[in-house]
Order: structure tokens, then C-alpha cells, then sequence
């Protein structure tokens, strides 16, 4: 027997939950991206809370992780006193963009690392560079990812 459309969306919800948690975020921050993404459309705050059964607390949190990473945005309903949430206009770009300023951020620390080694310690120099030279490249192939985004 096949799964209804209902499943098919807890399941996804789920899904990006899992995926949030293991880039980093948290769970529910992840569940709530998968339940704009499915579901497409502006969502009240206090109706986040019921539609994933989870504290207004937790959707206070992960609202605005969520805002800081750029991948929501608040909306106001006009007669509408409540904040409403909903996907940002391309938030897979902003998504890339995010974790290329993390590569650059730790290519930036080993960088500072590596110019502080004495040259007479040339092993752990060279281990170091090495792991300078894997965020080099990590940051050239996320960077051209982003830009292929932008270009699509």
C-alpha cells in the first residue's frame, strides 16, 4: 500500500530535521526549513508550535537561527498582529553562502595558526599547511557551487 501525501510530508519534515542536526543545527530548526519548504507559504508563529507539536520557546530559538542563516523571513499579514514566517527568495544561494563563510572563517584561524609556527618545526608546519590547503580547496569548490546557483 502506498503512502498518502500526509506521510510522504512528516516523513520529509522529519528527514531535514535529521540532515539540520548532523550539518550542526538543531533539530527543530531543521524540521521547521522542511515545513516551509513543503509547505510553501507564510506560517504564524503560534501555528509553527502546533503544526510540529513542539514549546513556543523551541520556535523561538530556531526562528531565529533560521532568520541569522538568512533562510526565512518575517512577514506581516496586514490585521495581523503576529509574526508570520516563510521561505527566503533563494535560500539554498544564502544556504552555500552561509557555510563558505564558516570555510573562510577556519581557513582564516589556521592561516593565523600556521604563521605563528617556527620554521625549524617543519613537520607540524607542513601538516598544518596541508590542512590550510584542504579549506583552500573546500572553499574554491563551495564557492563555485555558489556561483553556479546564482547563475541557474
Amino acid at each position: 500500500m502506498s503512502k498518502s501525501i500526509h506521510q510522504t510530508r512528516s516523513e520529509f519534515i522529519e528527514k531535514i530535521g535529521l540532515m539540520a542536526q548532523a550539518d550542526g543545527m538543531p533539530r527543530i530548526a531543521g524540521r521547521m526549513l522542511g515545513l516551509f519548504i513543503w509547505d510553501g507559504e507564510a506560517v504564524a508563529f503560534g501555528d509553527l508550535a502546533e503544526k510540529l507539536q513542539i514549546s513556543r520557546g523551541s520556535i523561538s530559538s530556531s526562528t531565529r537561527i533560521l532568520e541569522e542563516r538568512r533562510l526565512i523571513k518575517r512577514v506581516a499579514k496586514p490585521g495581523e498582529r503576529q509574526d508570520y514566517f516563510q521561505l527566503a527568495d533563494n535560500p539554498y544561494v544564502k544556504m552555500v553562502d552561509y557555510y563558505i563563510d564558516g570555510l573562510e572563517q577556519a581557513k582564516s584561524e589556521i592561516g593565523r595558526t600556521l604563521a605563528e609556527i617556527p620554521d625549524e618545526e617543519q613537520a607540524v608546519k607542513a601538516r598544518v599547511q596541508a590542512y590550510a590547503e584542504f579549506y583552500d580547496l573546500m572553499s574554491q569548490a563551495v564557492s563555485k557551487l555558489a556561483a553556479d546557483l546564482k547563475a541557474s
